[in-house]
């Protein structure tokens, strides 16, 4: 009797140990959702702030379109080129790996869908004002695939096209509608600060993640301030453009960035207490959170 039971045992199904399963809150990372909901939450903060009275439901869906197809495809360029590689090879890298052939089939079904929303949706401003986008969307590819840092260098250079793309990126469909000189907007204090922020926010990633390979605490210490010196000025600096702000317009903008920096210097100063996986998730919580100070603020 024995022998039979083990022998059902050993021809049934096997129970999957549960520390192979993702937790539920990691797939938005793993599947690229994460900057799509970061960029249209932004959006619509950049849209309140430029007092754009009505922006079709087209420009918050084509964003969200462009930004995974951006982010989907840099993750499989990573993993073709990584993959193998233990020190850099990631979850998320792991994961496109893996369902390779079912991302390149959404980014195919993902890319037609926003060109027919950008023919048929947007207005005719975009074109010209995508051409700085596209430029730099461009640049990130290159560095991507040329740079030739080593698996402990952090790709600053990268990170800050990035950061610039996708804050760009963000607020390009609500100044095609603003009616406003468009260099003055690109220019203006606004994105300047959510253009650093996001820099900060994808540094702080490749940041912790060094600092955790390391067992030398000069090192862990320096990648701490590293990323909590320019915290401390883009905080002083938000709280400087929302106190010259004496008509309180933009004040809730810079309250929401003064609390992206906030959030993020408290995760730095933590983040031995999380894994990195978790670290990744609250980098983006600590950009989701600001529209909701920003919405608590905003004058109805």
């Amino acid at each position: 009797m024995a022998l039979a039971m083990m022998a059902v045992l050993r021809d049934g199904p096997q129970v999957v140990p549960t520390t192979l399963r993702k937790p539920f809150w990691l797939y938005p990372n793993l599947l690229s959702l994460d900057a799509p909901l970061v960029a249209v939450a932004w959006l619509s903060i950049f849209a309140k702030t430029w007092r754009v009275n009505v922006l079709p439901w087209q420009a918050y869906l084509t964003l969200a379109l462009v930004v995974w197809i951006i982010y989907a495809a840099d993750r499989l360029l990573d993993a073709s080129m990584e993959f193998g590689h233990s020190v850099k090879t990631k979850a998320r890298h792991v994961f496109h790996r893996k369902y390779q052939a079912a991302f390149c089939i959404a980014l195919v079904v993902a890319s037609l869908t926003a060109l027919v929303l950008i023919v048929t949706g947007l207005s005719l401003a975009i074109y010209s004002y995508a051409v700085i986008g596209v430029i730099l969307v461009a640049i990130f590819f290159a560095l991507s695939f040329y740079s030739n840092h080593g698996p402990e260098d952090i790709p600053y250079a990268k990170n800050i096209v990035a950061g610039a793309a996708f804050a760009y990126g963000c607020a390009i469909l609500a100044i095609s509608e603003t009616g406003y000189d468009w260099m003055e907007l690109v220019f203006s204090a606004e994105l300047s600060c959510f253009a650093i922020l996001c820099m900060l926010n994808i540094s702080a990633i490749d940041l912790w993640e060094h600092g955790d390979r390391s067992a030398d605490l000069e090192v862990k210490a320096s990648d701490e301030l590293a990323l909590t010196l320019p915290l401390i000025l883009l905080a002083g600096s938000a709280l400087f453009f929302a106190w010259r702000d004496s008509e309180a317009v933009m004040r809730p903008f810079f309250y929401a960035i003064l609390t992206g920096a906030g959030l993020l210097h408290i995760l730095n100063r933590n983040r031995t207490r999380f894994s990195m996986d978790a670290l990744r998730v609250l980098a983006d919580v600590a950009l989701l959170i600001p529209v909701l100070v920003f919405n608590a603020f905003s004058q109805p």
